[in-house]
């Protein structure tokens, strides 16, 4: 998953890079660079966001102290180089239960609904460093649905995955998500008759001097951890899904490659099953006659 640099990027950086920069604009090299990643490698960019690579590439350039040229040598040397690049070029961000009203609806109105079918196929696309898996883990199992859910997430970036099947992070880092657990599963939302008290010790074991908090091991091993190119690689091959997420990907690829992405969500959900975007994120053009729109979630059509 992407992230998008915030824009009062720092000026010493822009500075930097447009001294670095040849007379080809930044469109032509940025096609170079994606040609030459292609060679090298199995990854293609080709139809993500320019904006959003170029600032990437720039930061890039600034940490490894490459120009132009040197970033194409870099990138020639081998397979090892292309993948330390989408790496960089693909740091993530996520946190747990992130946009705390999406669970809520998630939780009161398509949990009811998944409770209903005899198994529950979940994928998280473009998991990035895992706290979305487990968010839909804790909720799962606080409804008493995770023993007859099998989740799967992928994510194009192999060091993400690897701290996501860790589930270990700094405890101050997300100190503050923890609110969202509170708003989401310490609370009813619909206000039944339940304790209002925090339910995390049963999945988070929080560790103050060593700052960190680590998720509990039988929600590790109800998820499959699979590297997977929405690009190149084929749909995944477990089934249809009754709910896929994926959310803040789809900004960072242009309409040729969402509409392409769409499609193959929609051949991979089963029928009146759920795909779920981030938030400023939405269907358009064609892919919008695929799906209808409840709520937080689209469903297949």
């Amino acid at each position: 998953m992407f992230f998008e640099s915030n824009p009062l990027f720092n000026h010493k950086i822009r500075y930097f890079c447009a001294q670095l920069k040849n007379s080809m604009n930044p469109t032509e090299q940025l096609k170079q660079i994606l040609e030459v990643l292609r060679t090298y490698s199995d990854y293609d960019l080709r139809e993500y966001a320019e904006g959003s690579l170029l600032r990437r590439i720039e930061r890039i350039q600034y940490n490894f102290k490459l120009d132009f040229k040197g970033l194409l040598t870099y990138l020639q040397s081998g397979k090892a180089a292309c993948d330390r690049f989408v790496e960089e070029i693909t740091v993530n961000t996520t946190e747990l239960f992130r946009d705390h009203q999406v669970w809520i609806f998630l939780r009161t109105h398509i949990m009811p609904e998944l409770e209903k079918r005899h198994h529950i196929n979940l994928w998280i696309s473009g998991c990035s460093t895992g706290q979305e898996v487990y968010s839909f883990a804790i909720l799962l199992d606080h409804l008493n649905l995770l023993q007859k859910t099998t989740i799967y997430a992928t994510d194009i970036n192999r060091l993400v995955i690897e701290t996501a099947q860790k589930g270990v992070y700094r405890y101050r880092n997300n100190l503050d998500y923890l609110l969202n657990f509170e708003k989401v599963i310490g609370k009813n939302p619909l206000n039944f008759d339940e304790p209002n008290e925090s339910l995390a010790s049963k999945y988070i074991q929080i560790n103050k001097e060593k700052d960190l908090m680590i998720f509990s091991d039988f929600l590790k091993k109800k998820i499959i951890y699979q590297q997977h190119d929405l690009v190149k690689n084929p749909p995944l091959n477990y089934g249809k899904f009754d709910l896929i997420a994926c959310r803040n990907v789809l900004i960072y690829m242009n309409q040729s490659l969402q509409t392409k992405i769409l499609s193959g969500y929609h051949e991979q959900l089963a029928n009146q099953s759920y795909l779920l975007l981030g938030i400023n994120e939405s269907i358009l053009g064609a892919s919008s006659l695929k799906y209808k729109k409840k709520g937080s979630v689209y469903i297949k059509a």
